[in-house]
């Protein structure tokens, strides 16, 4: 059995496959329906309207509904669309058993408890027919995929087979009149819809469940006398054929599998079997530890077979489909139906070679594995699992691939795994000693060599070379010289694929895909949520691969990214230029046409060959999102320039790539400010002054166009901008205008108009202007402010640009390979742009006599220079009325735009340390390490299921600090942060970086446990509380380094844990004073959790002397006994001891009942401290793995302190050894949280076991289906 898809639930009783989607149904003992999707492991929907058990359910072969029927009496038709019951048909008085809809017409049948199976049209929502005659109840009814036949079962321990061709007759709308009136007359004298054709007797006690073949004439069923019977029918009567024996408890559902010749059978005796149609024996059986099997279902188009049992269900195979095949140059070797066959992919010819299986000899899981095949002696290996793993050596004849008739006796053996090394030699995995034997075309063993790993099985790598897999690594192993010449940790290797130059291998498991070269040295890691198929190396050195549903790539780098959709498996044999050769499930071999644009643009890209990537611009049609993200993600955001026509992209992308001609056009088209604000940003670091000018003008914004004439040394503007000022009667900004011009009797005048003499008068006497101050004293009077004296004034005057007019220097750095090449396409804005800096920016404004005038309306400062208003001023001008015309001769624009063209390009920053870091990280001490918290925090939530990160936050920031240094390098430049690695020295590559160096390590944590361990001892327990609730709290952001360390850290959660929970139960008791009762509880609780051996005796000796005290002698004895049973090396705990038990055995009494017994093996509950016995529910905490009582599920751990407790979690991660995690999976994530539960689970199925046939003898026969169910 493989295993696809497996879930956790409450019972199942009915299942359901799709017929096109990846989808099952399963309805629960709960009354819930639950939609699955199992190729993905997710519950996409629920359903929960039927109130108890829902027994039957099934999916309409073509429209979005299902039917469900329940121990509510109801049947409900769903629409899984919409997600709710479209109507409910009533008439049934018992619980419905199954419900089932008919293939072509508008039916549905289903069978009850109330003796009756019914079928109802779900169009018209009425009963149309009612099948009577069985006498209990009906356990199953299902419709003939082809005639009009019923089968159904009973408890009456018959299988009956109904005729419901006049039914078909009846609701088919009649072709002629003389039919329709027959049928009147049937309706009128009480015709009978369906009749019984069979009634099949055979069975000693009721049957279960009875299935029709879906092509031949048979009937198969099951039955509580543990029997599975094989029925055949003809046109006049049914018979017996023969019984099938094996199960060892009721048979609860039977089935014939569509594709092959078997049987497949489950029971409550917990297995589901399987049997050979032909033979009549069984073929193979698969038990649960567990869990009794109620239903089985079949895919109606895929070899999937679903079963639902006591906690849960189960979609499995019952054998693999991936066909054996071995490509080789321009031929292709693979097995199909007992028959080696030959394919060549040039002329795409199939030839059958040599039938390679005697007839008769199939069976499950025996089909090859694997396919070996040497070109030069034409000899194949092929390797299956006949007799626990063996091989069969064929050599070929060269005339037989035209024939395939020719019968050739293999050589046989027995091994693992088989490959050839050599033309002439191969190596056969021996796994009980873990050699490699080394054999010639004879079979005869020609060398044996130890392997230095435990290997699972062997695979070619080079000749003379192989490639072992072990569990959690993979080596390269040269068989001559027994070397080890490459070795690789990557965990779950299912299949390895080598390039065509030997160059590079892709090592392929479920869910990823891990690429290195042919010394194994690692390239790069992909991880999928679908399952990994099948892949093959292009012509390009880029891996193609599939998954169940895609076709897609991978580049070197890492790279992916998804060519085509599938709509079923498929195996990659080769990959030649546009079209992929592959196998289907069925041996079939297929050419698939694929569009390699994509990738091979994106590999141009990556090798740098910008030829070949400018061609693919200007003739494909790559386009889209995700193609202009992976440029801008890859630092070519020039190259998304030309992909792009929406404008806002097309300025965002050239700002990025400080393309200031483009994002000037782009920025005139959409025409909003904050587009020109950002473009003034981008131009003003790039120094580009006119088109920051021009940006400030469009968004008129006066203090930043102000300020950049002042650092431009452009004093005629600056003028002019203070006469703007004060035609907009803006007070502040013609003072900052005149402080900037360094116009001290401006600012007296402003200072003065505004009301502010004394400030007028003071800037008027420092400044020197004595006739100004003078006036403005005669005005103040009495109120002259005295200046101090003997103190030189400072002027507060504008420094002297540095450089006055045009653009500041650039960086002069190589033109981007793109540039000269790209920026053609775009000449035509650039031209635009440049025609537009040439002309004017609107016309000049005439501020030349507007000092007599008063502040005030700008309409008469424009009217009074030409005597009239310029019309078109307000389309053309950059302000509009109030606009600042500038001369015709500023063209800095256009000087711009050709200096950056001829000599800047903007470098691109590179990728900080920190990020690096999180790239190549999931462990959360590195995130962290990296500064990037948020990302840690939900690593931890994912991984330990924590959400309290408040005693985390100073180790975070300890983290932070603790992986960076930080140097001064002058007093006008920021601090300079480098990035401190783990491991650096001075020969590193300075291109590849180290994970960060971490200020906690395990030794830390080593030292703080000895030192919990002394306060323990001395008694201090709040210090030694403090202490092992630090290491709790480190523990999940430190990293180590090999598989024995992370077993170590995980040990030490647990011990931390157990100390946690005594010292905060011991701390407990000592806060009690009147409750003397609940002290001898806690003091006996303690001396249950896991200590050292001292700590525990000195637990003992606490408890024996709270209870002697207490009069509880019973109690106390059984602590000295324990006590005394650890030969205590303090010879006063032994004697106290022996003295308590002395006395305690004369009165064996207990003055006070306790909630403690010491027999019933328990643990204490980390919140409420009361023992949690052995059978009784609990929760647990996903990181310290504290147990709780049920109702503090989603509670915070108060172990801890800071897990959720009853949360899922993936587990621990906090070693590159351990390797990729993927997502829980609803099993895992149950695993995890129950994985101490197994054994009371065991508990309560010894009671019931013992229970059960003592229930049985009380139990009337009639009621014993629905009893034993329940």
């Amino acid at each position: 059995m493989l295993t696809k898809f497996e879930t956790k639930s409450n019972r199942v009783k009915g299942l359901s496959f799709h017929s096109k989607r990846p989808w099952i149904l399963a309805s629960l003992h709960s009354g819930v329906i639950q939609l699955w999707d199992y190729r993905m492991g997710t519950l996409i929907d629920r359903f929960d309207e039927h109130d108890g058990p829902v027994r039957g359910v099934h999916f309409h072969k073509s429209q979005p509904l299902f039917v469900s029927g329940g121990d509510d009496y109801k049947i409900k038709v769903w629409n899984y669309k919409t997600n709710r019951c479209l109507f409910t048909l009533l008439g049934h008085l018992d619980y419905i058993r199954t419900v089932q809809f008919h293939n072509e017409y508008p039916w549905i049948v289903s069978a009850s408890d109330d003796q009756t199976i019914r079928i109802w049209n779900w169009q018209s929502r009425t009963c149309i027919s009612v099948l009577t005659g069985h006498n209990h109840y009906v356990m199953c009814a299902s419709f003939h995929p082809k005639e009009d036949l019923v089968v159904s079962a009973s408890l009456d321990q018959t299988v009956r087979v109904w005729d419901i061709g006049a039914l078909r007759k009846k609701t088919v709308s009649p072709a002629d009149d003389i039919l329709r009136l027959s049928t009147m007359n049937t309706d009128l004298f009480g015709g009978v819809d369906a009749v019984v054709k069979y009634v099949l007797e055979g069975h000693d006690r009721g049957v279960n469940w009875a299935a029709f073949h879906p092509t031949l004439p048979l009937i198969v069923s099951g039955a509580d006398d543990r029997q599975v019977k094989l029925w055949r029918m003809n046109d006049t009567k049914a018979w017996e054929v023969d019984t099938l024996r094996g199960h060892m408890n009721n048979v609860s559902c039977v089935m014939f599998h569509a594709k092959q010749d078997i049987i497949v059978s489950n029971s409550e005796d917990k297995s589901i079997r399987v049997w050979d149609v032909t033979k009549r024996t069984g073929v193979q059986t698969f038990r649960r530890e567990h869990d009794r099997f109620w239903i089985l279902a079949a895919h109606p188009e895929m070899n999937l077979l679903a079963a639902g049992h006591d906690s849960g269900m189960i979609v499995f195979k019952l054998e693999r489909e991936r066909p054996a095949f071995s490509v080789s140059g321009d031929s292709l070797y693979y097995v199909k139906d007992r028959f080696l066959r030959f394919y060549e992919f040039s002329s795409q010819k199939d030839n059958q070679v040599i039938p390679i299986r005697r007839p008769g000899s199939t069976s499950l899981n025996q089909s090859p594995r694997t396919l070996s095949y040497s070109p030069t002696e034409n000899a194949v290996l092929v390797c299956s699992d006949v007799e626990g793993g063996s091989y069969e050596l064929f050599i070929v004849p060269r005339d037989s691939i035209a024939r395939g008739d020719a019968v050739q006796e293999s050589k046989r053996g027995v091994g693992g795994s088989a490959v050839f090394v050599a033309r002439n030699r191969f190596a056969v995995l021996d796994k009980s000693s873990n050699q490699v034997l080394v054999k010639n075309l004879k079979n005869e063993v020609v060398k044996k060599s130890s392997l230095p790993v435990a290997t699972d099985a062997i695979f070619y790598a080079g000749t003379g070379n192989l490639l072992c897999k072990a569990e959690d690594r993979v080596v390269i192993f040269d068989l001559q010289q027994r070397l080890v010449l490459g070795e690789l940790q990557t965990a779950f290797v299912k299949y390895i694929v080598w390039s065509n130059d030997m160059e590079s291998i892709a090592l392929l498991s479920k869910h990823a895909i891990v690429i290195a070269n042919k010394k194994l040295v690692h390239r790069c890691t992909l991880h999928e949520t679908i399952r990994v198929k099948s892949g093959a190396w292009d012509d390009n050195g880029v891996f193609i691969y599939t998954t169940l549903n895609h076709i897609k790539y991978c580049l070197p780098n890492g790279d992916s990214g998804i060519i085509r959709t599938l709509d079923v498996p498929i195996y990659i044999t080769k990959v030649s230029g546009n079209t992929i050769f592959c196998l289907d499930r069925d041996g079939k071999n297929r050419a698939i046409a694929i569009d390699a644009t994509e990738y091979v643009f994106k590999l141009s890209l990556l090798k740098k060959k910008y030829d070949l990537v400018m061609n693919m611009i200007r003739n494909s049609q790559l386009c889209g999102q995700a193609m202009i993200a992976y440029l801008q993600q890859k630092g070519f955001p020039e190259v998304a320039l030309h992909f792009v026509k929406d404008e806002k992209t097309r300025f965002n992308l050239a700002l990025e790539s400080g393309n200031i001609q483009v994002a000037v056009a782009s920025a005139k088209e959409i025409d909003e400010k904050d587009h020109w604000y950002r473009l003034g940003v981008e131009a003003l670091r790039q120094g580009n002054a006119g088109i920051v000018e021009y940006a400030y003008q469009r968004t008129k914004n006066f203090e930043r166009l102000s300020f950049l004439y002042l650092v431009t040394g452009n004093m005629d503007k600056l003028s002019k901008m203070l006469r703007i000022a004060e035609v907009k009667n803006d007070v502040m900004g013609q003072f900052h205008n005149a402080l900037y011009l360094g116009d001290v009797r401006e600012r007296v005048k402003i200072l003065e108009k505004v009301g502010h003499l004394p400030l007028a008068y003071v800037t008027a006497a420092v400044h020197g202007l004595q006739d100004v101050a003078e006036r403005l004293a005669a005005e103040l009077g009495d109120n002259v402010p005295a200046l101090p004296e003997g103190k030189e004034p400072s002027l507060l005057m504008p420094p002297a640009p540095v450089l006055c007019g045009g653009d500041w220097p650039l960086l002069r750095v190589m033109k981007g390979i793109f540039e000269g090449t790209l920026d053609n396409a775009g000449r035509a804005i650039a031209e635009e742009d440049e025609e537009a800096a040439d002309g004017d920016w609107g016309e000049e404004l005439d501020v030349g006599d507007v000092d007599g005038m008063q502040n005030g309306d700008v309409g008469v400062v424009v009217e009074d220079g030409d005597g009239e208003v310029n019309e078109d001023n307000e389309e053309e001008g950059g302000w509009d009325l109030e606009d600042l015309e500038l001369p015709p001769e500023l063209d800095t624009p256009k000087a711009a735009v050709n200096a950056r063209s001829s000599v800047f390009v903007t470098p691109t920053p590179g990728m900080p340390v920190s990020q690096i870091w999180i790239q190549k990280s999931s462990i959360a001490g590195e995130h962290a390490a990296a500064g990037n918290f948020d990302t840690a925090m939900r690593l931890l939530s994912r991984q330990l299921g924590i959400k309290n990160f408040i005693p985390l936050k100073s180790m975070f920031l300890d983290l932070h600090n603790g992986s960076h240094s930080y140097l001064r390098a002058f007093d006008s430049a920021p601090v300079i942060s480098l990035a401190v690695e783990r491991g650096w020295s001075e020969s590193a590559s300075p291109n590849v970086r180290g994970p960060p160096a971490l200020v906690f390590n395990f030794s830390q944590l080593e030292e703080k446990l000895k030192a919990g361990y002394k306060a323990t001892t001395n008694g201090k327990f709040s210090e030694a509380l403090r202490l092992f609730l630090g290491i709790l709290h480190t523990i999940p952001l430190i990293v180590v380094d090999s598989r024995r360390e992370v077993d170590e850290v995980k040990e030490l959660i647990i011990i931390a844990k157990e100390y946690v929970l005594g010292l905060k139960m011991e701390l407990r008791r000592r806060e009690i004073k009147d409750n003397p009762v609940r002290q001898q509880e806690l003091a006996a609780y303690f001396t249950h959790c896991n200590l050292q051996m001292p700590h525990l005796r000195l637990a003992l000796q606490n408890a024996m002397t709270v209870c002697f005290k207490a009069k509880n002698h019973s109690t106390a004895a059984n602590f000295a006994r324990r006590l005394l049973e650890t030969n205590p090396t303090n010879e006063s705990q032994a004697k106290s001891a022996r003295q308590v038990l002395h006395n305690a055995e004369k009165n064996l009494k207990d003055e006070a009942q306790l909630n403690y017994d010491f027999r019933n093996p328990f643990v204490v509950c980390g919140s409420t401290y009361v023992p949690i016995y052995r059978g009784q529910k609990d929760v647990a905490c996903p990181y310290c793995s504290a147990r709780f009582v049920p109702s503090l599920e989603g509670q915070l751990c108060s172990v801890c302190d800071l897990a959720v407790v009853g949360s899922d979690a993936s587990g621990l991660l906090c070693s590159p050894s351990q390797g990729p995690r993927h997502a829980c999976t609803p099993e895992s994530s149950i695993h995890v949280v129950n994985e101490n539960a197994q054994e009371q689970f065991r508990y309560l199925i010894e009671l019931v076991q013992i229970k059960e046939p003592i229930v049985h003898q009380f139990i009337f026969q009639r009621d014993s289906k629905r009893e034993r169910e329940e």
